[in-house]
């Protein structure tokens, strides 16, 4: 069945539609450059009600696993391919891509002119879309926050480590906790919302600000919060965390005109002068100028365009990236900002013990 994706700056695709879909799905269309991990890119909730463009041009021929999800259900709106393979050609698949979206009900368009349509998005910017099965349709998204749509509601404790860490919950990735897991930690997740008493009562040795979907300055409402437990514990802030880590310190945000999503993308660490190749998925990025008057640093940079990718506060155990040092997908290459923050924890212990 003939489909349609229909940009806002009036550009239209056509394609076709792979699963049963009626009616239209709107969003804002972005895409990914990575050849693999296109199924924790489906259930990352980083990408609440996106339409996500796959740049490779063969989606699925690995198949969807059930064991590499990062989350229990996929949080893209929709799904844009050039081709689409129908089999999974892997001993662990369990079902083909079709079948999975199928089952979640998010529509799949494949031959699509995924090139072309990318080179709309890297000339114009992420925008507006929607997908429709009429060659004409009015584009319009209404604002949304996705940070309590994707939160948990619920208190939960994975792993028994010595370290324990309580993880605010803006829409993490399950790869987070296996990572601290894997370092020896203890790991009680949290909603965002959850106030500084709270975790007083939970007593960690140190807390993480997780990723997550949306405008970091929707959450404008809970950074006195966010500050107050960041200056009371060591932290790790990642991606949407690290956003909210410098907006609390008085820093600024602003929206990148399309965004970094790939598993292929070069930081610059400032501390050790080496080049890290990092995994990444934000369409926001912190201002570096407006940290000029804070309490933070710039730590990593973007070798790309230059932007920033990483702070640390001048004096206090604080550490934020831009970027997913857990991977999933992408290479594992900074796997070792786990290990700093473990570090931190351990070194505010000694210090609580002998103060």
């Amino acid at each position: 069945m003939e489909a349609y994706v229909h940009l806002q700056n009036g550009k239209t695709f056509a394609g076709k539609l792979e699963t049963a879909w009626t009616g239209d799905v709107s969003g804002e269309v972005v895409f990914f450059t990575g050849m693999t991990g296109y199924q924790e890119v489906l259930t990352d909730p980083s990408y609440k009600n996106q339409i996500i463009v796959f740049t490779y041009p063969l989606i699925g021929n690995y198949g969807v696993n059930e064991v590499d999800f990062e989350s229990k259900h996929p949080h893209v709106k929709a799904v844009i391919v050039y081709e689409a393979e129908e089999t999974g050609y892997h001993y662990e698949a369990a079902y083909s891509l079709k079948q999975y979206l199928q089952k979640w009900n998010v529509p799949l368009v494949s031959h699509v002119d995924t090139r072309a349509l990318v080179k709309q998005i890297r000339e114009h910017g992420a925008m507006p879309a929607v997908i429709s099965l009429r060659e004409t349709a009015v584009v319009q998204m209404e604002e949304q926050h996705p940070v309590p749509l994707v939160s948990t509601s619920d208190v939960e404790t994975y792993g028994s480590g010595d370290m324990h860490v309580v993880l605010f919950d803006f829409g993490y990735k399950k790869s987070i906790v296996h990572s601290l897991m894997e370092h020896g930690c203890r790991v009680t997740v949290v909603p965002y919302n959850t106030t500084l008493q709270t975790v007083e009562q939970l007593d960690p040795d140190g807390v993480l600000l997780s990723n997550g979907p949306g405008d970091p300055k929707q959450l404008s409402p809970y950074l006195p919060n966010v500050l107050a437990v960041i200056e009371r514990y060591p932290t790790l802030a990642i991606c949407l965390g690290h956003q909210l880590v410098s907006l609390a310190y008085g820093g600024d945000t602003e929206k990148l005109k399309f965004g970094h999503r790939g598993a292929n993308q070069p930081v610059y660490d400032v501390k050790t002068k080496r080049v890290w190749m990092t995994s990444q998925n934000h369409g926001y990025v912190v201002k570096a100028e407006s940290l000029a008057h804070t309490p933070l640093s710039v730590r990593f940079v973007n070798v790309n365009d230059g932007s920033v990718e990483g702070v640390a506060h001048e004096t206090k155990p604080i550490l934020c990236v831009q970027y997913h040092p857990e991977a999933h997908p992408g290479p594992n290459d900074t796997q070792f900002i786990f290990a700093e923050f473990v570090d931190m924890m351990k070194a505010a212990r000694k210090e609580k013990v002998y103060a």
